[in-house]
């Protein structure tokens, strides 16, 4: 089955060559898209040192989710996968992720043991409650970025900024089948979080009231309707 690996980065320079050659031996034939998201250090010239890698550039940050949908929209293969670039997550769990799509249509990764500070867990765990409860759905770690799902629903996607958090949300109310699997989780080799927890709540509180509205107003296609 041929797969397209997408992987956003922000000034990840020292993570891009152990990122990208993990991905590689694990999936030596897949198709790998990776997306500088406006970075002021050194990722984009590291990242076109991969001849076999698909590079798409932003000349300014655009955000995870611009990222993500730009790499979402040029990917080619039936499969996509999606993962972070700062190597917290493990190439090895993709070819579960992708066997669990014979019976589900998206499948979500789940860091149950997550390697993180304090903090950051307990104010992810706390984002993921409410956002289950005002939105009613039952994925418990939409913030992990371990994604897997066919190209053809990328369409019911709605890209705005935060999306990337709200996956689930919109396949599923889609009408499409989800699952939810454990992933390895790593500690960051080089670098740091791009995010603040104060930050990152105010965003979540605008984008959750945006969804809950966005959800309720989704179309829902009928099954036998082609694009």
């Amino acid at each position: 089955m041929k797969i397209s690996v997408i992987i956003p980065f922000h000034n990840e320079e020292k993570n891009i060559d152990f990122v990208l050659n993990e991905i590689r031996n694990e999936m030596p034939h897949a198709e790998i898209i990776a997306i500088d998201d406006g970075s002021t250090d050194g990722t984009e010239p590291a990242l076109k040192k991969h001849t076999s890698v698909n590079v798409i550039s932003f000349k300014k940050r655009l955000g995870q989710s611009a990222a993500l949908y730009a790499g979402l929209s040029k990917a080619t293969c039936p499969i996509c996968v999606m993962m972070d670039g700062d190597g917290q997550n493990d190439p090895r769990d993709i070819p579960r992720l992708i066997s669990l799509l014979d019976n589900a249509d998206v499948v979500c990764g789940r860091r149950d043991e997550r390697r993180d500070d304090v903090s950051k867990v307990m104010a992810s765990k706390l984002a993921n409650f409410i956002r289950r409860i005002c939105l009613g759905d039952d994925v418990s770690d939409t913030g992990c970025a371990m994604k897997a799902m066919r190209r053809e629903h990328v369409r019911y996607i709605v890209p705005f900024n935060g999306f990337h958090r709200y996956i689930p949300n919109l396949l599923g109310n889609a009408g499409l089948s989800i699952v939810e699997t454990p992933v390895n989780h790593r500690p960051r080799r080089f670098g740091k979080s791009k995010y603040s927890i104060i930050g990152r709540g105010w965003r979540g509180t605008k984008d959750l009231l945006g969804m809950k509205w966005l959800l309720s107003r989704q179309i829902k296609w009928p099954d036998d309707f082609k694009f």
